[in-house]
């Protein structure tokens, strides 16, 4: 065995002092979720900077030649008796914030540390002590190398802490010019309360006119009776202060108009105005941060769904591996879950591991397969199913689990959304996923195919008769909830009438009841035939009306049922519609198969709608200002945008303006009032929401370089999310080097996108899957429309940004509850209030 010191100096040069920018992987294997804490602890290539568990790092040393590791072991230490005094609590937090002083607190174990350079293929061990022995040359860079791996942030550690504040507010825009009225009303210093239905805490008064009233009702039915809402919205005043937080210190302020609290700069003047003295205020009720940080710190206790009022048996082993929550990821956990139930998922992921790994790019952490495969095959290994304590009789069924911290960061990277900590629906992250498989597989075995089906539109011109059929590809059947169908409609009715005396009377209303929905009344308005207002028809070249129905084409394998359980209210605010609907665990939608055309039927007349012009764009052909004939790559849609009008009128009569409304028609393809009405909502903030929509492929002169502007920041984490460069670059040419708007493009844009390569971690998919031809058309797989119910995931809270994801799945004829880390025999499946249900094809 050669010298150590003979051995560092020869790869002296492969070892690296990180400086700021670079990725250092010291928490958590690139292929599995080993870290400094397990057995073997966690090796980090003192190149590259990439983690390895003992099972890959020889892997990596075989693969690239790499000898110098930094090994680190990490050791729970033992609590000492100052840790265990009843004097010295675990502090609690004091701050609705993330990694700042007072706010919850990521790293609350306290461990030990053990670290030094080993060296591959003989495993020779240097430590700082052994280093100050070694020439000065070596001594250095290996000590600095060290030094810097261990003080660097490390990229798990960045994304759980990434610093927010959720107490940092804005001055209103209302504050500094507020109208007060001189109605001589003065406000006493205690005794409040609601002059509507005397509620005497959650009190709020309104800035402009001194009244007291209720807050809000929260989703559980306490709180208030919204009446401080409804005060605004009758009156149009703006700012309200909770009584009972106003101290010499502040109070919280609420905008209603802003729908956020805000800062009042003038707040003692305003308070003044209705005879309150600031500075003799104390704290008598909980500040809405407070009651928020109660309400994290306690959702491991909702009852609602999660069957937390029986004693559930824990269970562990083969796929029942719990998932660390890590800041409203209880989306991303539920859907993953579910996904790895399904043998499709299992066969291309779990069962080639070896292979995906074996292919896999230099930079593990950034490519999808090998993230994919790393979290399915800990999912349906036993080797993270593990109880937290060292006893197997934990009555709590938390488990050691795995935190899926790269996963979560690959997936949700350059995203609006799902980059970031907030909650998410549910819904959409399975699209978002299952987007993400469709552009990665698109040249060999497909999972996602197992969800694939074909709908068939029917839609029938009123005035000349005749049809059009139609076939788009689809993943998820959604099922609208027909209110008025509710079984006990004479209860909802009386419960509503109690309300509306009890708020006359003003008293607090009594709870009100759930409505039950049948499941065949929703199945039944599925194929109710929609109206189609200002429908142009090619036969009588005018726009008339028309009625769409809607049926499937095929059947696939797996079938995702979505209850529309959320809407919105007739003051646009979204609700959550709270019903129980009697979901059958066995389903036959055999009668919801569509015919196609049938004899007798007239088609009408492919001709397409005049164009929507827009009085700032000279339409220059089909093509645009930068296309020709033999290559259209830079062709933009918006240069000659073809929008259904009709959506278009239907969101400017909500309220929203035009511009805003003709971007959300562009941006979802024309798919419908649905898709435009959540990008609307998805975009309100936006600084130019109601500016003129801009055309970005024209906005460059005729000769100019397209690619001028073009950001290779922007460039590389497009790329990252599995495109190619050359589809980034046409997604950023079309969204004006926006990065955010370039993501929108590209995901509505999917099928003008076919043509080109499609990347997997910086490979093409011609080298990725062997070069093959992707196949023509979508496949879809087909069969009978019987299936049983084997998964659903329910939701608790008052709409899918907030609130808490729980799922069910049935595992050999039981039922099991994955509530994050928790995996318990489930006693009473809450099938009647699922959101996303999961069904599988009986077999024959």
């Amino acid at each position: 065995m050669a010298d150590v010191s003979e051995v560092l100096m020869s790869v002296l040069s492969t070892i690296r002092v990180p400086r700021p920018g670079d990725r250092v992987h010291k928490d958590e294997c690139a292929f599995s979720f080993a870290n400094p804490e397990a057995e073997g602890g966690l090796y980090v290539c003192m190149n590259s900077f990439l983690g390895f568990g003992a099972q890959y790092v020889e892997r990596h040393h075989n693969k690239t030649g790499q000898r110098a590791y930094l090994h680190i072991k990490r050791t729970r230490k033992a609590q000492t008796d100052e840790d265990t005094n009843s004097d010295s609590p675990k502090k609690k937090p004091t701050r609705l914030a993330i990694g700042i002083e007072g706010g919850f607190d990521v790293e609350q174990e306290q461990y030990e540390e053990e670290v030094k350079v080993v060296l591959f293929p003989d495993k020779q061990e240097v430590t700082l002590e052994d280093l100050t022995t070694m020439p000065d040359v070596v001594r250095e860079r290996v000590s600095l190398s060290m030094a810097g791996l261990m003080s660097a942030d490390s990229v798990g550690h960045a994304l759980q802490v990434q610093q927010w504040d959720g107490e940092v507010r804005q001055e209103s825009r209302h504050a500094a010019a507020l109208s007060q009225l001189d109605n001589g009303v003065k406000i006493p210093p205690s005794g409040w309360k609601c002059d509507m239905c005397g509620l005497e805490e959650n009190l709020w008064m309104n800035l402009s006119d001194g009244k007291v009233l209720c807050g809000r009702r929260y989703f559980d039915g306490t709180g208030g009776n919204n009446h401080a809402l409804l005060h605004f919205q009758q009156t149009g005043y703006p700012l309200a202060v909770k009584l009972g937080t106003i101290t010499p210190d502040g109070a919280d302020v609420y905008s209603y108009e802003e729908d956020d609290m805000v800062l009042d700069s003038k707040l003692p003047e305003h308070l003044a105005h209705f005879g309150i003295d600031m500075m003799t205020m104390e704290k008598t009720e909980s500040t809405m941060a407070e009651l928020e940080i109660a309400a994290n710190r306690r959702v491991g206790e909702w009852e609602v769904i999660q069957e937390s009022g029986a004693m559930l048996q824990p269970l562990t082993g083969p796929g029942l591996t719990g998932m660390r929550n890590l800041g409203n990821s209880c989306y991303l956990n539920s859907v993953m879950q579910v996904l790895f139930t399904v043998p499709d998922f299992q066969h291309k992921y779990v069962s080639n591991i070896e292979k995906i790994f074996a292919n896999a790019p230099s930079d593990p952490t950034q490519d999808f397969k090998t993230q994919v495969a790393k979290l399915g095959h800990a999912l349906l290994s036993e080797e993270y199913s593990k109880p937290t304590c060292d006893s197997e009789d934990d009555p709590s069924g938390y488990q050691v689990g795995i935190a899926p911290r790269m996963f979560k960061a690959l997936i949700g990277r350059g995203h609006p959304e799902f980059s970031t900590n907030r909650q998410q629906d549910a819904q959409e992250f399975f699209l978002h996923f299952i987007n993400m498989v469709e552009r990665n597989c698109r040249y060999g075995e497909n999972p996602s195919e197992a969800f694939r089906f074909l709908v068939e539109e029917r839609i029938v011109c009123q005035q000349s008769n005749r049809v059009k059929y139609t076939q788009r590809v689809d993943y998820i059947m959604q099922l609208p909830v027909p209110m008025e169908q509710a079984t006990n409609a004479d209860e909802l009715q009386e419960a509503e009438q109690k309300r509306v005396e009890a708020e006359a009377a003003g008293v607090p209303p009594p709870p009100a009841p759930r409505a039950s929905i049948p499941f065949e009344a929703c199945l039944a308005a599925l194929s109710e035939p929609e109206t189609l207002m200002d429908f142009w028809s090619s036969a009588v070249q005018a726009k008339t009306t028309a009625s769409k129905t809607t049926h499937f084409a095929s059947f696939p394998d797996y079938l995702v049922i979505q209850i529309k359980k959320f809407t919105f209210g007739l003051d646009w605010i979204p609700k959550k519609l709270d019903v129980s609907i009697d979901v059958p665990e066995t389903l036959d939608l055999s009668s919801l198969r569509g015919t196609g055309l049938q004899p007798g039927e007239e088609v009408l007349p492919e001709v397409a709608p005049p164009p929507l012009m827009t009085p700032d764009v000279e339409v220059k052909g089909i093509l645009g200002s930068h296309g020709n004939e033999d290559d259209d790559s830079l062709y933009s849609p918006l240069l000659s945008p073809v929008m259904d009008d009709s959506i278009v009128s239907q969101l400017c009569e909500m309220g929203f303006p035009l511009e805003a409304c003709r971007k959300a028609v562009y941006c979802t393809g024309n798919t419908g009032i649905d898709a435009a009405m959540n990008w609307v909502m998805g975009h309100m903030d936006d600084p130019d929401f109601s500016a003129p929509m801009v055309l970005p492929c024209g906005s460059s002169a005729p000769g100019s370089t397209p690619t001028e502007t073009i950001s290779e920041d922007h460039l590389a984490t497009i790329v990252s999310m599995g495109f190619g460069r050359d589809q980034a670059t046409r997604a950023l040419r079309a969204a004006s080097n926006v990065l955010e708007r370039a993501v929108d493009w590209i995901f509505s844009h999917l099928d003008d996108l076919e043509s080109m390569d499609v990347s997997e971690g910086g490979r093409s998919a011609a080298e990725s899957e062997g070069g093959r031809e992707p196949p023509p058309g979508p496949r879809v797989r087909d069969g009978d429309g019987k299936y049983e119910l084997f998964a659903f995931i329910s939701h608790m809270g008052t709409s899918t940004m907030c609130g808490h994801y729980v799922c069910h799945i049935k595992k050999d004829q039981q039922w099991v509850i994955f509530n994050d880390q928790k995996v318990c025999a489930s006693e009473k499946p809450p099938m009647d209030l699922g959101y996303l249900y999961f069904y599988q094809r009986v077999a024959e």
